[in-house]
């Protein structure tokens, strides 16, 4: 007998019981659909977290820290002769697997556009590694090297700006435009003449000035302008301001000079805030940043959260595929069933077989093969069901979820597991249908044919 004889009675066997062949088949169906409906809605929250993170920056930047000791009594102290300066700059620029390296300084000072006033996290690098970090532009330009006033500012950062002189005083800066609020920010960044000052109150009406250190006199206002404002609503740099490291040096040496900070206790400071280390392969910023903190550094990343959302998000695909898995479960027990009963219906044909010399091997396969394209049909039209539940479910939580539910969706169905899905259904089939094949087989020929 040979495969196309097999397939003929294989599929004929099963046509000619057409409704017993429908229901296991839909069981098959439910099965396999409510495993790929169940895992795409984890690989939905997988892909949604590394989509939130790569909005937050970028998963192959490391940011280091000065390293801290934990005292029991006093709470924590710096680690000795461990300081971000230009020496560990050079030890980490080393560090087999990074691409750059960029230290950072930070100052909270105010800017001032005629007669609006806002507050705006300053922070100093050198412009030359911006595109090495991933800065873009939406509008106007980054800083260049010969930049001295010129500062990019974050998107959400013109948000922040009110006028002190006007009763409507809302900040926006947390969120940006919105259902209560401005589509469009309280002044243009790039176009308007700015004042840079570490005068807090500068702008504000007498009344509304804080008391100040009679012995201190804040540096002039200096002259600013903005080149550019960054790409990226929800990232860190979407709330912060760029300006050259050497022009915020001079800025911080002014402020120091007007407070009269000993000298003495700047040095014993560190240099810079934070360090930025690229790393080139985003699977080498593990062990990039082990070797980080080896040096006696604070080191941490995005990919801290990615481990963690992998782990949690390998558990609820374990717990949903688990969930779908029952079903399945069910639709084999139903296909051994109808092979049982097969077997019962076509003692006889069995019988008549054998005696007409057929092969224990090909009474095996014809039973295997119906079991199989219940399985492998079933699989087909579950996985062909499963992309319409995934495309209602993305739908109908668009509509209420908006910007919220991001690009990705709630359900994501990958062509892996469309293809696994498949295969799997089609094995359970044939697992399924083993015990009644071997049952087939074992029939005596002379007992079968007497069976009426």
């Amino acid at each position: 007998m040979n495969n196309l004889d097999l397939f003929k009675m294989s599929a004929g066997s099963l046509l000619r019981r057409k409704l017993r062949t429908i229901l296991t088949l839909l069981g098959v169906v439910i099965g396999t659909s409510s495993i790929v409906v169940m895992i795409s809605l984890g690989i939905a929250m997988d892909l949604s977290f590394k989509e939130s993170l790569k909005q937050m920056g970028s998963l192959n930047v490391i940011e280091v820290y000065p390293s801290y000791d934990m005292m029991p009594s006093m709470g924590s102290r710096r680690s000795e002769g461990i300081k971000l300066d230009d020496q560990a700059v050079r030890t980490l620029e080393q560090i087999p697997g990074v691409e750059a390296v960029m230290p950072s300084k930070n100052a909270y000072m105010r800017i001032s556009a005629g007669k609006m006033v806002g507050d705006v996290s300053l922070i100093g690098i050198n412009p030359e590694l911006m595109e090495a970090f991933d800065f873009k532009v939406q509008k106007g330009r980054l800083l260049s090297s010969s930049d001295k006033d010129a500062i990019v500012f974050g998107q959400r950062v013109a948000f922040n700006f009110r006028n002190p002189r006007s009763r409507n005083q809302e900040v926006h800066i947390m969120f940006g435009p919105g259902p209560d609020m401005p589509e469009e920010p309280p002044l243009d960044l790039i176009n308007d003449k700015m004042l840079l000052t570490w005068d807090m109150s500068y702008g504000e009406r007498r009344s509304n000035k804080p008391d100040t250190d009679s012995d201190y006199t804040p540096p002039p206002p200096r002259k600013v302008k903005g080149v550019g404002i960054l790409e990226g609503g929800f990232s860190e740099k979407a709330y912060s301001a760029y300006i050259n490291l050497n022009t915020l040096e001079e800025l911080l040496e002014e402020e120091n000079k007007a407070r009269h900070v000993d000298k003495s206790k700047q040095r014993k400071e560190d240099k810079y805030q934070n360090i930025k280390v690229k790393v080139s392969d985003i699977q080498q910023v593990e062990s990039v940043q082990e070797r980080i903190k080896a040096l006696g550094f604070q080191a941490h990343s995005l990919s801290d959260m990615v481990k963690s959302m992998k782990e949690t998000s390998r558990k609820m695909q374990a717990i949903l595929g688990g969930i779908g898995a029952v079903s399945l479960l069910v639709a084999a027990i139903g296909i051994t069933n109808t092979m049982i009963m097969s077997i019962y219906e076509r003692t006889r044909e069995i019988g008549v077989m054998k005696v007409l010399g057929a092969r224990l091997g090909d009474i095996r396969d014809l039973f295997l093969l119906e079991a199989a394209m219940i399985g492998l049909g079933g699989g087909c039209i579950g996985l062909l069901f499963s992309y319409l539940v995934s495309y209602i479910l993305n739908r109908v939580t668009a509509g209420f979820m908006g910007s919220m539910g991001g690009d990705v969706g709630i359900s994501v169905i990958t062509w892996e597991l469309g293809l696994a899905a498949v295969v799997f259904a089609t094995m359970v089939g044939i697992i399924s249908g083993y015990s009644p094949a071997r049952r087939a087989m074992k029939l005596s020929a002379l007992e079968a044919i007497r069976t009426e």
